[in-house]
């Protein structure tokens, strides 16, 4: 099983600079290139400080000259605000800046907040319905003089300039959860990017179960990867490990602030949480986060995640956007390198 690092900007109040976030955003990429991470993924989010990433391509592009090792991936593009033609040539152009290093993860999309600005009127099934148009049209775009007629885009013959370095195209990865997800990622030789977000074990074997059942329906596809993204802490200390499940109680609070869209926001931070609602909601609760998520000292960590290998993923991604200091993002993928990944090593 390969490692990964999942990484964004994010902030809850305006205390630090968007230019110091970005400052440490690449000192932790660089950390996972040197360290031997195999990819480092980084999304794309608008209006929102509490994940900021407007065009991962230009941060790839930036990253690539700041890296050597690490594949680049967009960890992802949001589907229903990208134009074929548009994503195709922009994707092109990354991956020969990154040296073929390029990955492609592309989602529906989860914010309505987003949606209501970008596309308003959207859903999440008309945002689905969108992406299983365009992955098809991009890949023919890549394949070159290609006309589009279909519900959402309409063009004429298209070749992508530039066309990809990586051929015949980048590795392209489907977030994946509902069934239909998958069978479409598998059917369209797409890789499949999943997340339990705050939920158990249980749910990383569902998730498994349905990619399973996808590729059995398409036994002609030779079968593609699976990601698994998780919140990831490692621990120096029973205090320290604790801490960081109060941590991520609260950023999954904000989470479903914005995830519910209710909340008032001004200058894009959405209004605070008070403490006393954040230790009263049960299921984020900091024994939950614990228990659900890969949050432990190091032993505790290549425990869970020789079950998730022996599960068969092919990569787990360590999800390090949790609204802790720098330093102890730091300090947590530092261990993640030196005292986890060993113990996968061939």
């Amino acid at each position: 099983m390969k490692f990964s690092l999942f990484v964004h900007m994010e902030r809850l109040d305006a205390n630090q600079s968007h230019k110091s976030l970005y400052e440490e955003f690449i000192a932790l990429c660089e950390i996972a290139d040197k360290g031997g991470m195999h990819a480092i993924w980084t999304g794309e989010h608008h209006g929102m400080d509490f994940t900021i990433a407007p065009n991962p391509f230009v941060t790839i592009a930036d990253l690539a000259r700041r890296t050597s090792r690490a594949r680049l991936g967009t960890g992802t593009v949001i589907a229903p605000f990208w134009h074929p033609i548009k994503l195709a040539g922009e994707a092109a152009m990354t991956d020969i800046i990154c040296d073929g290093r390029l990955d492609i993860g592309i989602a529906r999309g989860a914010y309505s907040f987003e949606y209501e600005r970008l596309l308003p009127g959207l859903d999440a099934w008309g945002a689905g319905q969108r992406m299983r148009e365009l992955i098809p049209a991009v890949k023919g775009i890549w394949n070159g003089d290609y006309a589009h007629d279909g519900e959402f885009f309409k063009f004429p013959a298209t070749t992508s300039a530039p066309k990809p370095l990586q051929q015949p195209n980048p590795p392209i990865w489907v977030a994946a959860r509902d069934p239909n997800s998958h069978e479409f990622a598998v059917a369209n030789g797409c890789n499949v990017q999943v997340t339990p977000l705050w939920q158990g074990d249980d749910e990383v074997q569902s998730l498994m179960d349905r990619f399973n059942d996808a590729c059995a329906k398409n036994p002609d596809v030779e079968r593609p990867k699976i990601m698994l993204l998780r919140h990831t802490y490692v621990g120096s200390s029973e205090d320290d490990v604790a801490q960081a499940a109060h941590e991520l109680s609260v950023y999954y609070n904000y989470f479903f602030a914005w995830f519910k869209n209710e909340k008032p926001v001004t200058q894009g931070l959405i209004e605070r949480i008070p403490d006393e609602q954040i230790r009263a909601n049960a299921m984020l609760s900091d024994h939950v986060m614990r228990t659900n998520n890969v949050v432990g000292d190091a032993r505790t960590v290549i425990d869970r995640l020789k079950a998730y290998e022996a599960l068969g993923y092919d990569e787990y991604s360590f999800w390090i956007d949790t609204g802790m200091s720098f330093e102890r993002k730091k300090a947590s993928l530092e261990r993640f390198i030196t005292e986890v990944m060993p113990a996968f090593q061939e």
